[in-house]
């Protein structure tokens, strides 16, 4: 766990930053300087690109890390690099000609709800092309165990850029609609730069000579996009539904409310990074020993992370409401719903590299196919009558569904699984903090309640979590970065 721990922290420290940042845009920059119909506009063209993500880039980002190190020569890992790069053209010439020929149809259906989405469907498109193939870019250094400057990228660059694109519309140097056309030359942007960087860790040579076993890293690449979209599906399926169901506005409002709950994943996102190429190469080794331990490990490590961070959420989501305007402050349910759902994801540790990258991949077929009907499901039925919250309370149905599947296939197949009873004495205290500091009120202001109530929280569950000594990682980086204790 040396490595995943050293660049996990980095990656969460940049990940941190990167939500830093795009807390002020979306709680406070958003909501003042845009419309709610022109901020509900923008998250619904970047769900909608979310969406597509994974079929544009035709799971070439999985399939880069799991089948890079089988090639053993110059030759045959250039074919493979080269293949990798055009094979998502499959999908996107296709899609771009559907696209010329039938824009009308396309686009009068996206908008039926909300008329001004009719013309922004080519920016849904553009910006889906960039996100596939910076993912793809970023897979490309991750298998040379390089993932902190992608991490910046996926994590900072688009929020900052962005923040200054908000800072012109306030300073009324650029108009709404110049801001839309800058946020998807943002995401073009940074795929352009995670290219050079991918490039200079290893230039592609381009090499079309016959690869071996093409099937197999084909026939992954085409299931995989259905394991890629179930991920996208439950990001944004929701948004994209709301968007169809109710006024684009309330976009807006549930983003706000998602975007607090979702910080709650960021030491998976940046954990992950790292934990894919390393499952793929335990299991390309064979080396089961290590997989398990790194499956414990990483779930129990991300429980004790997530978990405060979940403590922090929930504990100082009052306060927090007291400082957004009115409008955006309706989504308690939607917060702590949606914030259950992500520490569920945390726990799992490394169980979705596990199943992406084994001879099993296969069944995500099944499982992605379940979920999606699921979601969408789920999402007809409770977005129409509860609104916002039904859409959050479908999102946190799907997740549990879904995750509990995986869960118990790796167990049946794999002979493992990801808990001891430390994870019981992990959740026992995260659930006496959550009620204890829940109604601790100071009589200041509610920021300086949050900072106030936040150091509180955060000093005991530390002090508690080395003291019992959860984790040996975890205390290993609490002695280094934290000597007192």
């Amino acid at each position: 766990m040396g490595i995943v721990i050293k660049q996990s922290f980095k990656n969460t420290l940049s990940t941190y930053i990167g939500f830093g940042i795009g807390a002020i845009n979306a709680l406070f920059l958003y909501t003042n300087f845009l419309t709610d119909d022109y901020y509900g506009l923008v998250a619904f063209v970047l769900s909608a690109a979310n969406i597509m993500l994974p079929f544009m880039a035709f799971g070439v980002q999985n399939a880069l890390i799991k089948f890079y190190s089988t090639f053993k020569t110059k030759n045959s890992l250039n074919s493979f690099l080269t293949l990798m790069l055009f094979l998502p053209f499959v999908f996107i010439i296709p899609v771009g000609l559907i696209g010329i020929f039938g824009y009308d149809f396309i686009a009068s259906l996206l908008s039926e709800k909300n008329p001004m989405v009719y013309e922004y469907v080519w920016h849904i498109y553009i910006t889906a092309i960039a996100m596939a193939y910076f993912e793809i870019f970023y897979a490309w250094s991750k298998v040379h165990l390089k993932t902190v400057f992608g991490n910046i990228m996926r994590e900072i660059f688009h929020r900052f850029c962005i923040m200054i694109l908000l800072g012109c519309v306030y300073m009324k140097w650029i108009d709404v609609e110049t801001f839309i056309d800058g946020v998807v030359a943002v995401y073009a942007l940074r795929m352009i730069i995670m290219k050079i960087y991918a490039y200079a860790l290893r230039f592609p040579v381009i090499k079309f000579s016959e690869i071996e076993d093409v099937s197999s890293i084909l026939k992954y690449s085409f299931l995989i996009i259905i394991a890629g979209s179930i991920a996208m599906v439950i990001l944004d399926l929701d948004k994209f539904m709301i968007g169809q169901y109710l006024e684009i506005e309330n976009v807006a409002y549930y983003s706000v409310s998602v975007f607090i709950a979702t910080v709650i994943s960021v030491p998976q996102r940046s954990m992950h990074q790292i934990m894919m190429p390393l499952t793929a190469k335990f299991l390309n080794e064979n080396n089961k020993t290590e997989l398990e331990s790194l499956y414990q490990k990483s779930s129990l490590s991300l429980l004790l992370i997530s978990g405060l961070i979940f403590l922090l959420i929930v504990v100082n989501i009052n306060m927090l409401y007291e400082i957004l305007p009115e409008k955006f402050t309706g989504g308690l349910f939607v917060v702590v719903i949606i914030g259950l759902a992500k520490l569920y994801d945390n726990v799992m540790g490394n169980n979705n590299a596990i199943i992406f990258n084994s001879d099993y991949y296969r069944v995500v077929l099944f499982f992605g196919v379940l979920l999606a009907t699921l979601a969408v499901v789920f999402n007809m039925i409770l977005i129409p009558i509860y609104g916002i919250e039904g859409s959050a309370f479908a999102t946190f149905l799907a997740i549990v569904i879904y995750n509990t599947l995986k869960l118990i296939f790796v167990k049946m197949k794999l002979k493992m699984q990801p808990f001891s009873f430390t994870t019981i004495k992990v959740l026992i205290l995260l659930t006496v903090l959550s009620f204890g500091f829940y109604y601790v009120e100071f009589s200041f202001h509610p920021m300086v309640n949050i900072i106030l109530k936040s150091i509180l929280l955060s000093l005991l569950y530390l002090f508690l979590v080395y003291k019992f000594k959860f984790s040996k990682d975890i205390n290993d980086q609490l002695k280094k970065y934290l000597p007192f204790l």
